[in-house]
């Protein structure tokens, strides 16, 4: 590969991982091409990108991005999440039915973690669904205080109901 082709694949990479969250690094040795077609499908459709690039060009990409990288070994691939959970989620759930990738380690928010902090970031509930139950939280009061107010306006018209029926009787 020529130095230009190199720098193109360093800065097409740098730009992907600036807005990123996530970075996590993947050790797919043992993946044959339909399993990591299925893995990418599955990133792809999750809002997540994995992107198998040589070792010294991805430290570069990560170092250019503002983010400290740490020295990879051995065949890797990066997954680059803008939601970590997810991106999580999807590497963990893939890694349990096949045994595959190993996960090496990544980066959160440019902190250094490891495998055992990227299993526990796959079962924490993704950002919808921690929405939906504030959502659901929030609401939860109102409907009780529509359907106390409800209450009241119903006995108060059923007293002025009484009251009209008393006068007229």
């Amino acid at each position: 590969m020529k130095r230009t082709e190199k720098e193109a694949l360093v800065s097409e990479l740098k730009t992907k991982m600036v807005g990123a969250k996530a970075l996590y690094y993947t050790d797919f040795t043992g993946l044959n091409v339909k399993q990591m077609t299925d893995l990418r499908r599955r990133f792809r459709k999750g809002g997540v990108e994995y992107v198998v690039i040589k070792n010294s060009l991805a430290l570069r990409a990560v170092n250019q991005s503002g983010l400290v990288g740490t020295k990879l070994k051995g065949p890797t691939g990066i997954v680059i999440g803008k939601d970590p959970v997810t991106a999580a989620k999807v590497l963990t759930d893939f890694a349990k039915e096949f045994e595959k990738p190993g996960v090496k380690g990544g980066l959160l928010d440019g902190k250094a973690i490891d495998k055992a902090q990227i299993t526990k970031l796959a079962t924490m509930p993704s950002r919808e669904q921690l929405l939906a139950n504030l959502g659901a939280a929030l609401q939860s009061p109102l409907a009780g205080f529509a359907g106390a107010l409800n209450g009241v306006l119903s006995t108060f018209a059923g007293a002025l109901e009484a009251l009209r029926a008393q006068r007229e009787g």
